[in-house]
């Protein structure tokens, strides 16, 4: 490891209902509650004890709140451990155990099958900083400020890493940040310069920067147990947030991946020629196909540029021949967009194999030191991703590729293997979550409300029935148009801002959002009642249509 002597700089840088896996529920449409605050949890007793209160309704910005009165003191709750893993872009049909068919992730597969798995788990944002903010502060978009990428967190805004800390837990923070002011809440971290680099990461803590040679997956899960080693102390919890670059564009898999999927046929999306019709126009201007926009770096017909000698001849031996003969006999029309899904698809794969393994040596840890019925694991991503679907990559819109998100929880005799929360989620809620995990209030200002409750079985009166998205970057880059919209159960109903255009999907009906029913008269009442239903949202959230 070496260092540089550069000191470290400011970086810029109702009921709730849970399933078996071999249960089958269906919701009701109902009316949402735009937020809500968390309670306190701790041991089983104590957390069941809790969720027996009534929770008391409080107006306040919309939200729903526990009565502080109603609480137990945090000393009478037994805190547990918080191994929060977070990846960047990762799509919910890339982990095996939400039934995609595309790979085999046995590592994430091991927390759906001991703990819950989410199944309808969205953002309110789909894009990098804007999510982040929001899973830190429990806030949307337009509340934290972190409208695009590139806008920096207000540092006096509460987040629970911050919380976490004042309340006793030692807190470590690993990899990528990407809100540009200095991390805060944590006794210690190490993260990525911006975006960061697959291969030989430079990284920022607050005694300077420091790069490391190797693959930055599995650097910043030698630092994170690393941390665990040497760090974690038996007298108090802990909070580690291990936050991966992979599997980000431009998808270059480690030297231990790179001859995964190695002639693999994927399945093709039925949308992967979508012609984007019966829609509004963005969906046929934005900048993001595989067929158009994908570079020879994306395709890797050029080596990533950041390679080490040694590095560059264990890629060109994976890559070469295959390489060669696409330039000796390049397909053409459908056909060269076909060779261009595969590859990409699996480059992508291959970066969330990584990811899988990662997980693997972090739960062997756990296991291994006794710590695995103490420590609460959640895995996530700050957004979906599309592997294809529309003939796309990259996120951003609301439609459900880049909308859904990976959420999964496991907490030993706390909640029941194999579970399935089919509630509707988002990452407002993280914050508040982990808060009550820890037995701390959160404000009742926040957007989120926890999700433990329902994790537990024990019941949740009022959980929402919608969720909130809005989407600001345009101009900007893949060109896609601002938005905004709600989602139920079975609906959803997208304003382009801009555009002056509507749509109206019923997901029942169209699962993949091909055909807008917003100008047929017999979804007249529903799009009324959707229109009603997202100005009551942001009126509750303290947004401005």
């Amino acid at each position: 490891m070496k260092k540089t002597s550069e000191a470290a700089a400011r970086l810029r840088p109702g009921k709730a209902r849970r399933r078996r896996e071999s249960g089958d529920t269906r919701r009701n449409a109902a009316r949402a509650e735009p937020g809500g605050a968390g309670s306190r949890a701790g041991s089983l007793h104590s957390l069941l004890a809790l969720l027996a209160l009534p929770l008391v309704a409080a107006c306040t910005q919309g939200a729903l709140r526990v009565e502080p009165a109603a609480l137990p003191s945090a000393s009478a709750v037994q805190r547990p451990n918080i191994l929060l893993v977070y990846s960047d872009d990762h799509a919910q049909n890339a982990v095996s155990a939400y039934g995609g068919g595309l790979n085999h992730t046995p590592n994430l597969d091991r927390l759906a099958r001991e703990g819950a798995r989410f199944s309808s788990s969205f953002v309110g944002n789909s894009l990098c900083a804007p999510a982040r903010a929001s899973a830190l502060t429990g806030l949307h978009s337009h509340a934290h400020g972190v409208l695009r990428n590139g806008d920096e967190l207000d540092p006096s805004l509460d987040t629970f890493p911050e919380r976490l800390q004042a309340a006793g837990y030692r807190t470590a923070l690993v990899g990528k940040w990407h809100l540009r002011s200095a991390p805060a809440g944590f006794d210690h971290y190490q993260v990525l310069l911006g975006q960061g680099t697959y291969y030989d990461p430079e990284l920022e803590s607050p005694s300077g920067r420091t790069r490391i040679e190797g693959y930055t997956t599995e650097i910043l899960t030698d630092l994170a147990l690393r941390w665990l080693e040497e760090q974690r102390t038996e007298d108090a919890p802990f909070l580690l947030m291990v936050q991966h670059k992979a599997p980000h564009r431009r998808w270059l898999p480690g030297p231990d991946q790179l001859d995964l999927f190695q002639g693999a046929d994927f399945p093709e999306p039925p949308t992967l020629f979508d012609d984007y019709a019966g829609r509004a126009s963005g969906a046929a201007t934005q900048e993001m196909t595989i067929a158009r926009h994908l570079d020879e770096h994306d395709l890797k017909l050029l080596p990533a540029e950041e390679l080490t000698e040694e590095q560059l001849a264990r890629w060109n031996a994976a890559y070469g021949p295959s390489n060669a003969a696409f330039r000796a006999s390049p397909p053409a029309g459908k056909d060269l967009v076909r060779w261009k899904y595969r590859r990409y698809l699996a480059d992508y794969l291959r970066c969330v194999q990584a990811v899988d393994d990662s997980v693997g040596r972090l739960l062997d840890y756990l296991d291994e030191h006794g710590l695995t019925d103490d420590t609460v694991v959640i895995y996530t991503s700050d957004q979906g991703f599309y592997l294809g679907e529309h003939g796309w990559y990259d996120k951003r819109w609301m439609y459900e590729e880049s909308l859904r998100t990976p959420l999964l929880v496991r907490w030993p005799e706390r909640i029941p293997a194999g579970s399935v929360v089919d509630e509707l989620v988002q990452n407002v809620d993280l914050a508040p979550t982990l808060l009550s995990l820890a037995g701390e209030e959160s404000s009742p200002r926040v957007h989120g409300r926890s999700f433990l409750p329902l994790l537990t079985g024990r019941g949740v009166r009022d959980w929402r029935t919608s969720i909130y998205y809005r989407y600001y970057e345009f101009p900007g880059v893949h060109a896609v148009p601002k938005h905004v919209g709600v989602r139920t159960d079975r609906y959803k109903l997208i304003r382009f801002d801009e555009l002056g255009e509507w749509e109206l999907f019923d997901l029942a009906r169209d699962p993949y959002e091909l055909h807008s029913v917003w100008a047929d008269p017999v979804y007249q009442d529903v799009r009324a009642e959707l229109e009603t239903e997202l100005e009551r949202l942001a009126e509750g959230f303290g947004d401005r249509l």
